[in-house]
């Protein structure tokens, strides 16, 4: 995805801690200046800034254009909106003589955050391409490996409801051999954390030299994934002492999930509301 001048004022650190593997010895100096100290940030100049972080004004500058900005004053004052209400640092700092009802009350709020997170670098009109081609999609399938793979389950068990036909696979050989026979009017959707998984990866490469539109779901705004994706969706997710990024990042992929789906049933509310119905029937049986 490349940045655009109409970056939303809120999120930039976000973007920042996404894009930072990517970012050249010179320009991490910045962005870890940057995030460490996001209030001194706004009252400095771009020549005090190249100074604390040991790097030159060219470079500060052009991070500042990767992340969407114009230049450094426009960054300044997006940093400033959002430093009006200072992020939560918040981490499952979990200690050996905390209960189980303290350890559940940080996950519980380390959970929210990244939810938070997560909608504000979130992007209206991303999101609005990617329901239209799910929703003009003759067919979907979700591809995802490990941990991935239990969200791609999960994509599929609720798509399924909306009347389109999908089909989800976490096995890397089903998945390159399914997205060989997909065409022109498919979809394929792959979802990765780290974006950097080649099984997933190879299977988005060969659905789009097929014909078919790929979306990816990952935490990296500048992963291999995003190079054979049309649409990207992003999360944000921190590690913690006690469980990895990609552990911490499954809820913002399931709640992406579930503005898709919400936004595919909307606009097909007859076929939707007719699916529901006749799976509630078919597993009416399943129960006691």
């Amino acid at each position: 995805m490349a940045p655009n001048n109409d970056t939303p004022a809120q999120g930039g650190l976000l973007r920042l801690r996404s894009i930072y593997p990517s970012l050249t010895a010179a320009e991490q100096r910045a962005a870890t200046y940057i995030l460490e100290n996001p209030g001194e940030i706004i009252h400095l100049s771009i020549t005090e800034l190249a100074e604390q972080a040991q790097t030159a004004e060219a470079t500060i500058f052009r991070l500042c254009k990767r992340l969407g900005y114009r230049g450094f004053q426009a960054f300044k004052i997006a940093l400033a909106s959002e430093m009006v209400d200072p992020v939560q640092n918040i981490h499952e700092d979990v200690q050996p003589s905390d209960d189980m009802l303290i350890i559940a009350h940080k996950v519980f709020q380390s959970n929210v955050q990244c939810l938070q997170e997560t909608l504000k670098i979130q992007e209206k009109e991303s999101l609005e391409q990617a329901v239209e081609m799910l929703l003009n999609a003759r067919r979907v399938e979700f591809y995802g490996s490990g941990g991935s793979g239990a969200i791609a389950m999960d994509a599929y068990h609720k798509f399924m409801r909306t009347g389109i036909w999908c089909q989800a696979h976490t096995d890397a050989h089903l998945q390159v051999m399914a997205a060989s026979l997909l065409g022109p009017g498919d979809v394929a959707v792959g979802i990765s954390h780290t974006g950097a998984n080649k099984d997933v990866y190879e299977a988005l490469k060969i659905a789009r030299e097929a014909g078919a539109r790929t979306i990816g779901i990952t935490n990296f705004m500048k992963s291999p994934l995003t190079r054979v994706t049309d649409i990207c969706l992003f999360t944000s997710a921190r590690e913690t002492r006690f469980r990895s990024e990609a552990m911490s990042s499954r809820i913002s992929q399931l709640a992406i999930i579930d503005s898709l789906v919400v936004g595919v049933s909307l606009r097909r509310q007859d076929e939707a509301l007719s699916g529901l119905q006749k799976i509630r029937r078919a597993i009416a049986n399943k129960r006691f």
